[in-house]
């Protein structure tokens, strides 16, 4: 008989969704498995008004099979906006906060934040309406595999610092630098982990030829970093949730000379979390990563209903179409030992 696990259903607490053509096939891998998702506010242009945010959401929604799945959404945080705009948003609980990315560090942060200072009233008005900063914790132009711990030091400690009961969600952590920090800070600051740094290190971007569909940004790291990611994702700390920073491309942006960042899990991303959580013999801490921790960080309720995985093998396509565009996803070809029943 194969092993079974009773979940509480999950959420995804980082993802992007993506516009356009791509979207109803986004929204539907994604509220297949999870209730609850955090939509990444990077599109072209950036949502960085409510009415941008609304118009999306309203998309999003309209790609929606049934009405279980309830997405949230967080502004695109630049010079462009002002403070006042943070309370106008409590009067949309489905706004969260907004997404700092530094300028150039990722996809489509090319109008990002030139300067983390020039935020600093920005993160005064969402400390005092008690919304979440999410961070993309990189900085630029430095050595590409020590961006993350750089940006801890020059710039997250300080806005911990100054703003002491601003709640803060450190995005996709992929190093030993980054757990050690979100487990030293006060209650106020979490992060966020992916199937794809908990399963894979650099070697599965470089070892043999160049990966271009394991690029992602933060740039997976050495082993040492994954081991320590592992970790904390194991640890039943509740500063540690699921976000899978899923993010799709089209083939023939991610193969070619200077392919996109980003890998597209969401189909597969909870058999990725149980194979990884199972290998370490930590299933029994699985529940509150995928389910608890984030909706508590949050101030949301669990959600009640349940999801079943079994140690089935769950097979991986070479490829998936969404409309026009061909994605290739994570471990194409490959197959995880986990599946959702």
């Amino acid at each position: 008989m194969s092993q079974e696990v009773k979940i509480t259903y999950p959420d995804d607490w980082h993802v992007h969704l993506r516009d356009g053509d791509m979207l109803s096939f986004t929204v539907e891998a994604t509220e297949k498995h999870f209730r609850r998702a955090l939509v990444m506010p990077n599109l072209q242009p950036p949502l960085t008004t409510i009415e941008a945010l609304k118009a999306y959401r309203q998309r999003v929604l309209s790609e929606r099979a049934g009405k279980d799945f309830e997405p949230y959404f967080t502004f695109y945080l630049n010079e462009s906006i002002t403070p006042d705009v943070f309370a106008l948003a409590k009067s949309y609980p489905w706004i969260f906060g907004a997404k700092l990315y530094p300028k150039g560090v990722t996809t489509n942060s090319e109008v990002g934040a030139d300067s983390i200072q020039a935020l600093y009233p920005l993160f005064e008005a969402m400390q005092a309406q008690q919304m979440v900063l999410q961070v993309h914790g990189e900085v630029l132009e430095e050595d590409i595999f020590e961006r993350e711990a750089l940006f801890l030091e020059m710039h997250l400690s300080k806005i911990v610092k100054n703003f002491p009961k601003l709640r803060v969600v450190l995005e996709h952590i992929s190093t030993r630098e980054a757990v050690q920090f979100v487990t030293d800070a006060g209650e106020h600051v979490a992060a966020t982990i992916t199937p794809h740094h908990l399963m894979y290190n650099r070697n599965q971007l470089l070892s043999g030829g160049i990966k271009p569909h394991y690029y992602c940004l933060p740039i997976l790291k050495h082993a040492k970093d994954q081991k320590a990611v592992q970790e904390a994702a194991f640890s039943g700390n509740p500063k540690f949730f699921a976000g899978t920073d899923s993010a799709p491309h089209p083939k023939n942006q991610k193969e070619c000379a200077s392919g996109c960042a980003g890998v597209y899990s969401a189909p597969f991303a909870l058999a990725m979390y149980a194979e990884v959580f199972d290998e370490a013999s930590a299933l029994t801490k699985l529940d509150a990563f995928l389910g608890g921790f984030g909706a508590d960080f949050y101030h949301l309720p669990i959600n009640n209903e349940k999801l079943v995985l079994v140690k089935q093998p769950t097979q991986i396509p070479e490829e998936i179409q969404m409309g026009t565009e061909t994605v290739v996803p994570i471990s194409s070809g490959g197959q995880f030992t986990w599946s959702v029943l």
